[in-house]
């Protein structure tokens, strides 16, 4: 399935009730759009029958569609997205879009590549990397950081980085990563993080697996760019306070650390 590729944009949509519908939709709203449209049967997530609002995924009482933050940045995001990854609730991959506007969103087939990715990855104004552990590469393709920000608009004729995630389950995002013949000229950047994942939303028996989200601040903290990584951690730990707080039936704390962490993040950027 390859279907809705494009730039991220704001949604005009911002009602703290969920209401309406998602206009100007960012990449992975439209992916999760454009797979919807062939399903065969419906895909009903838990607590499908509350009432989602279109934008945040998260029912009216805890939408926070008024929270979200949008950092300017010199790097970019390519999604590269397992089957069904667009229509989890818990995607953390839509949080990245969410916050960062060059973020591309592509369903992943074995057997077809969508023509937009590959003009993405060949257009001259990005250096791509895909973003996956070193052991699973020849030594020779792998990078562990990358150039300071300065160097890299001296370098590479002055080339943006491109973080290319594979965004699926350990078993699909290895599945991607063999069978991506035009994966396979890029260089790897693997990354080495001394914490843990702090991820809640579903379960891993591996604590240095981390979700998408994560793995995108990670990368943008490489990049230089830290605020964008500091922003794209306080929203993640926004998203799954109102996340859990459903799922778990507990009341909401709006003035928690995260909240107040994202708040904190909003004001030193103007």
């Amino acid at each position: 399935m390859s279907a809705a590729p494009g730039r991220s944009q704001a949604s005009s949509h911002r009602s703290p009730r969920g209401e309406g519908t998602p206009v100007n939709a960012h990449a992975v709203s439209r992916l999760r759009t454009a797979r919807l449209a062939v399903s065969s049967k419906p895909y009903v997530a838990r607590g499908s029958g509350l009432g989602r609002c279109p934008c945040c995924r998260l029912v009216a009482s805890h939408c926070i569609c008024a929270l979200r933050p949008q950092v300017p940045t010199r790097a970019g995001v390519c999604l590269i997205m397992g089957d069904i990854e667009a229509l989890k609730p818990s995607n953390t991959g839509w949080l990245i879009a969410d916050v960062v506007a060059d973020t591309w969103a592509f369903g992943w087939a074995r057997t077809a590549v969508d023509p937009a990715l590959l003009a993405l990855l060949a257009d001259p104004q990005w250096q791509p990397y895909v973003v996956f552990p070193g052991d699973y590469v020849e030594p020779g393709r792998v990078l562990t950081a990358l150039p300071p920000a300065e160097d890299q608009e001296a370098g590479q004729g002055g080339k943006r980085p491109l973080f290319i995630l594979l965004d699926g389950t350990w078993s699909e995002a290895r599945k991607m990563f063999r069978k991506s013949p035009y994966l396979d000229r890029l260089p790897v950047l693997s990354l080495h993080p001394e914490q843990v994942s702090n991820y809640r939303l579903r379960r891993s028996t591996h604590e240095h697996h981390f979700c998408t989200s994560e793995v995108a601040a990670l990368c943008f903290e490489l990049a230089g760019e830290q605020r964008a990584a500091d922003t794209l951690a306080a929203w993640l730990d926004v998203f799954t306070d109102h996340y859990l707080s459903i799922r778990q039936q507990l009341p909401l704390d709006w003035a928690s650390e995260p909240h107040q962490r994202l708040q904190a993040l909003a004001m030193t950027a103007r």
